[in-house]
């Protein structure tokens, strides 16, 4: 997905699959603790619907709406872990699962002997964090 969007610009845009059906509207965006870019998005499905989790890469942003490229079957049966809340390491590998995506390699192990470097994030501080729509 382009990297050069603010994420907060992509709350209350229109989603849609792989063959152009609509799935909801994007809730909220989930930053990558290490990187800061877009990863996630929470897209509600209908007014009394719950949301559901899309990756942004490999989705794209075209003519102000997502194009998620999956069906919408799938995207509508991912996990749902709520809103408004950081995802853990473990729901992020569930969410990798369940689109059929590479996941990234962890993070090794901090070397013994030297001990963890300071300012070195612990891995449950990582993953994704929600963006807000008001700063």
């Amino acid at each position: 997905m382009q990297t050069d969007i603010d994420p907060r610009n992509l709350i209350g845009r229109k989603a849609f699959d792989r063959n152009g059906t609509k799935i909801g509207t994007i809730d909220e965006v989930y930053l990558d603790d290490a990187t800061g870019v877009p990863e996630w998005a929470a897209i509600r499905t209908g007014l009394f619907s719950r949301d559901a989790f899309v990756p942004l890469e490999p989705s794209e942003l075209v003519e102000g709406s997502l194009h998620i490229p999956f069906d919408r079957a799938l995207i509508k049966d991912a996990p749902d872990f709520g809103v408004g809340r950081h995802l853990s390491p473990e729901q992020e590998l569930q969410l990798y699962h369940h689109y059929g995506l590479d996941v990234a390699p962890p993070l090794p192990p901090p070397d013994r002997d030297f001990g963890n470097i300071a300012g070195q994030e612990t891995p449950e501080d990582n993953g994704p964090r929600p963006t807000h729509p008001h700063p």
